[in-house]
């Protein structure tokens, strides 16, 4: 279906409006677009006049925008940028195709980098574009052909590979435990915990694998990342529940030392999750069968 003509404005006026924005001020845009404060002006009129509407407020030579007119700044902005980001990578052309793709900040840094010469090596063709993304992403909403996630198995529209179970371990500098691992997991409610914004209900099932359940919910520090909270724990500031795998070096180099029992399995998993609609796209197709083979084996056992 073709879009009327009104709803397609001109990028060089939309360029302007959006920059108008930004900069607050018509010769900040002039300089900015390399243009004269008259042709900013012209492509504001012809916008207005196109749209039907006001949307540049004049007063003694300032330009301002209205209301309306800085709401429809901000959502031409990320079409713009779309634009641009499509425009790059057309230029680019690589043969192989590119994946841009959304990975968590530690897991990405700890597991995947590691990993990824071989990737390079065996793909060369293919151009990897990562960004790191704590909230969910959304397929819908973002321009990301896969993204490497924790959480369920549950992802609508999408398919999915395991990637890696998370087991973690309760550990803490040797100045908060001197003699060593604890008797009990309850003698840990005598320590601060540390807890991690992603995994609210860890410390809870962790009690709960010890078969010592929580009467209540326990307090204590909380932190967004895995990387700041690794700190906190190697200060002695509490116990964290750590992913064994983000701690292995530490614990060898007594760094950091288990304070009771070993990894504890958890619910949820890390996961390669890809929209549908994009399945078949010979970057996704290329990165996703070289992960499977690093993944981690289905367990068919329940958990």
């Amino acid at each position: 279906m073709l879009t009327p003509r009104r709803f397609l404005p001109s990028i060089s006026s939309l360029r302007a409006l959006e920059a108008l924005d930004r900069l607050g001020s018509a010769s900040a845009v002039a300089q900015e677009l390399s243009l004269t404060q008259s042709a900013v002006s012209r492509q504001l009129q012809a916008l207005e006049k196109q749209m039907g509407t006001e949307m540049v407020q004049r007063d003694q030579k300032r330009l301002t925008l209205t209301t309306a007119a800085k709401d429809y700044a901000a959502e031409i902005r990320q079409a713009l940028t779309q634009i641009t980001n499509a425009s790059m990578r057309l230029q680019v052309q690589p043969t192989g195709g590119t994946l841009n793709l959304a990975i968590l900040p530690t897991f990405g840094m700890r597991w995947l980098m590691p990993r990824l010469p071989e990737f390079a090596r065996l793909h060369p063709d293919v151009t990897l574009n990562m960004a790191t993304r704590l909230e969910p992403f959304n397929f819908a909403t973002e321009p990301l052909d896969a993204a490497i996630y924790f959480g369920t198995d549950e992802w609508p529209g999408t398919d999915r590979l395991l990637l890696k179970h998370e087991s973690v371990i309760a550990v803490a500098a040797p100045s908060l435990a001197p003699q060593g691992a604890l008797a009990n997991p309850q003698d840990i409610l005598a320590l601060p915990l540390l807890h991690i914004k992603t995994r609210p209900k860890a410390w809870a099932e962790w009690f709960n694998a010890q078969d010592a359940p929580l009467g209540k919910a326990v307090q204590g520090m909380i932190y967004d990342q895995f990387s700041t909270i690794t700190q906190a724990a190697l200060h002695g500031i509490g116990v964290a529940l750590m992913p064994d795998y983000l701690v292995e070096q530490e614990i060898a180099t007594g760094k950091l030392v288990p304070v009771y029992g070993g990894p504890v399995e958890m619910q949820g998993a890390y996961y390669l999750v890809w929209p549908r609609a994009r399945a078949n796209n010979p970057a996704v197709v290329a990165f996703r069968e070289w992960l499977t083979g690093k993944a981690e084996p289905e367990d068919p056992l329940p958990r």
